[in-house]
């Protein structure tokens, strides 16, 4: 069959080399894709807001199978219409996509499911919302409520910092932005992944994600400067109560409300002294946690994308290889502010020629023989060995080989489980 991925990021180069590897494959097709995806298919200059324009190529070239990688398109209901067309796809509608979209929605969706997590308020009034903070006490979270690539969350240790975001993120539209203001959770940070169709279900993997911009998990929150799988610290039986007081009766109430999931979801849980709480869900493969788990994976791909379209998750199992995996974010000078762009990187194919490194674009282009920056992350440089210990040596190895002098990098990925 043929596939078209949409995406053009380091989750959608992962999604294009496994794709690449399934005996159903005939022809992959990336919209737009990178530098990186271009070695697995054909990249395509279709735009995913245009809808229309999607349909007609997948109706012109008979794709078996759509699989929407980043979040926007779906909130923006790309695969309802190319459901109303008769296009296969993997992703969830619009209504689903909220869980995303929308945080206060989710949270919504925890009161009605008695899903665990923080307690919160919801707030458009900047007044109303510092006021809460000034009750609740520092260190508290703010939110904004819709899609914000990872950058809308503020982890405020100070009630002035919280007063300070909250002014930051309710600004531009008085009166129609929302922040949600959540008591802040103590413990570690893991990324859990499932599969859902409806109330049907299929466990995927964990991986642990690093936020922050600064070794130390110092500075602002970016959307990942690094992540590895598996995590030592979700064990099965943590895994099995997440998938019973969390995944689980999320699907059912999104069906109970007539917005049955169909596609990936990623709950970034914290695993609390008081068991998992969901701090948020995507709608989507995490960037950079799909890298992981893509390295990782074991079984063929495709055939567990097209159950899920077809709501048929119901008998199937998942296998992935013992060997950890790890990704470190190569991002640009001035990221996750406003990254420098256009400088030159050499050294790519070095990295990839070492031992078990597989390098990931993630943001950038060709520009004839050259290959430049056109992102805030730009590289995943990532890496599998025997021990995490090996696969972090791999991939920082990797790093050291990649001449781009504009780039930066965390140092300390995976210092957790190591």
């Amino acid at each position: 069959m043929k596939v078209l991925l949409i995406g053009s990021g380091g989750r959608e180069h992962a999604l294009a080399m496994k794709l690449a590897e399934s005996p159903l494959l005939t022809a992959l097709f990336i919209a737009p894709g990178n530098p990186g995806t271009a070695s697995f298919g054909t990249n395509i200059g279709l735009d995913a807001r245009d809808h229309a324009a999607v349909i007609a190529f997948c109706q012109e070239e008979q794709i078996g199978l759509v699989v929407v990688g980043p979040e926007a398109p779906l909130v923006a209901g790309l695969a309802d219409d190319l459901r109303r067309a008769d296009i296969t796809v993997f992703g969830h509608g619009r209504a689903a996509a909220q869980l995303e979209g929308s945080k206060a929605f989710t949270k919504d969706i925890c009161d009605a499911a008695s899903i665990p997590t923080a307690a919160y308020a919801r707030f458009k009034d900047a007044a109303a919302a510092k006021a809460y903070v000034r009750a609740q006490g520092a260190p508290i979270v703010v939110k904004y409520d819709g899609l914000a690539a990872g950058k809308g969350v503020v982890v405020a240790m100070e009630t002035a910092e919280a007063e300070a975001a909250i002014d930051s993120l309710l600004m531009g539209s008085p009166g129609e932005a929302e922040v949600v203001i959540e008591a802040f959770l103590e413990g570690e940070e893991v990324s859990f992944f499932a599969l859902v169709a409806g109330e049907e279900v299929l466990a995927l993997a964990a991986a642990q994600d690093h936020k922050r911009v600064g070794d130390g998990d110092t500075g602002p929150n970016t959307g990942g400067m690094g992540a590895y799988s598996p995590a030592p610290v979700f064990t099965p039986a943590l895994e099995a109560e997440v998938m019973a007081r969390i995944i689980r009766p999320t699907a059912r109430e999104m069906v109970r409300r007539g917005m049955a999931c169909n596609g990936v979801l990623f709950a970034g849980l914290m695993l609390t002294a008081d068991g998992p709480q969901l701090i948020e869900y995507n709608c989507r493969f995490g960037d950079p946690e799909c890298q992981v788990l893509m390295l990782r994976l074991k079984d063929d791909l495709l055939p567990l994308l097209l159950a899920t379209a077809a709501g048929t998750l119901a008998d199937r199992t998942v296998q992935w290889s013992d060997a950890p995996a790890i990704t470190v974010v190569l991002a640009a000078e001035g990221y996750p502010g406003e990254p420098r762009k256009g400088t030159e990187i050499k050294g790519v194919e070095a990295a990839n020629a070492l031992p078990g490194v597989t390098v990931f674009h993630a943001g950038t282009r060709r520009q004839g023989e050259r290959l430049l920056a056109n992102g805030g992350r730009v590289l995943n440089v990532s890496a599998v060995g025997a021990t995490l210990a090996e696969a972090r040596t791999r991939a920082y190895a990797g790093v050291d080989v990649i001449d781009w002098p504009e780039g930066f990098c965390r140092r300390d990925i995976a210092w957790r489980a190591i």
